[in-house]
């Protein structure tokens, strides 16, 4: 790949059990010139894959479309069922600015990608975040509010028409949130116990709209096939609420419902400087800087 512009995405699409739809998706950013699959995850409980993703953007663009295509051809929306809120078979496509480029070079190719797929396969897109058309799309937890079995109805608001492509929804393939953003971690807890209320409670004492963490967006949920409750979050600034504070707030949290965290969960890739503030805070490391960590010399 040349090292020219370089933007990352991490689609999330709405499968998670038939393994071969997953992997006929992800070919679609398998051994193309100028895009490369850095890593891709499944769970069955979420019934979900998220794809993570590094391109130029021209080629990823080519991908991107390619990806949405197969989706909308073999996911039917009408029989999906899982524990992560989801309005369509592609759920949400972020685009964030890595090497070369700016957040308006990946807001570019964010609305590029969805006036072409939309055209091509009839999914409508709603911009949010740095692309929102208005401030009160800019939250993706706003768009999917009412997920896809409220979506038919949600649509005929003239506040809730598409960025792009038709004003109802794909019957099968419902709709997709786009857009530019910076940099996010998906970080999950799991606790050990199966009583989702505690998971619920947990999360409305650490995420933003609540009062906790400012950058920080959780919810509680039932992983039913391992019998556990998940926070599930998105820390969409680890420089202002870090990974081990927020970890350190559940655990204490957790002890407060008789509850114990029992492992935690990174989906999709992570920033390195996000993993050395934790080794920098549980070793108590004093003065430790990315520049010691071996790899960042090669």
């Amino acid at each position: 790949m040349k090292l020219e512009q370089i933007i990352e995405s991490v689609p999330n699409f709405s499968e998670g059990r038939d393994l071969s739809k997953v992997e006929e998706i992800v070919d679609c950013f398998r051994a193309k010139p100028g895009v490369k699959l850095l890593d891709y995850s499944t769970d069955p409980d979420h019934n979900r894959c998220v794809v993570t993703v590094l391109g130029n953007p021209e080629p990823l663009k080519k991908a991107m479309i390619e990806a949405v295509g197969a989706a909308v051809r073999l996911i039917d929306m009408t029989k999906h069922e899982g524990a992560h809120p989801r309005i369509g078979c592609v759920d949400v496509i972020p685009f964030i600015p890595v090497r070369d480029c700016t957040i308006e070079d990946a807001d570019r190719l964010a609305k590029a990608v969805a006036k072409e797929a939309a055209e091509r396969f009839g999914q409508p897109f709603y911009l949010y975040e740095k692309s929102a058309s208005a401030p009160y799309r800019a939250d993706l937890a706003a768009i999917r509010q009412g997920q896809f079995e409220g979506l038919a109805e949600k649509m005929k608001d003239p506040r809730w028409k598409p960025d792009f492509g038709p004003s109802t929804m794909h019957p099968t393939g419902g709709a997709t949130a786009i857009g530019a953003r910076m940099p996010l971690i998906c970080f999950n807890v799991n606790l050990d116990t199966p009583n989702v209320e505690i998971a619920r409670k947990i999360s409305r004492r650490v995420r933003s709209i609540n009062g906790g963490y400012r950058f920080v967006k959780a919810m509680g949920i039932s992983l039913d096939e391992r019998g556990l409750a998940q926070v599930t979050m998105n820390l969409t600034d680890y420089t202002q609420s870090s990974m081990y504070s927020v970890f350190e707030a559940i655990k204490m949290e957790a002890r407060r419902y008789g509850a114990r965290v029992l492992n935690s969960e990174i989906v999709g890739t992570i920033p390195m400087q996000a993993l050395v503030d934790c080794a920098q805070y549980y070793l108590q490391i004093d003065d430790f800087s990315i520049d010691q960590v071996l790899e960042t010399h090669l």
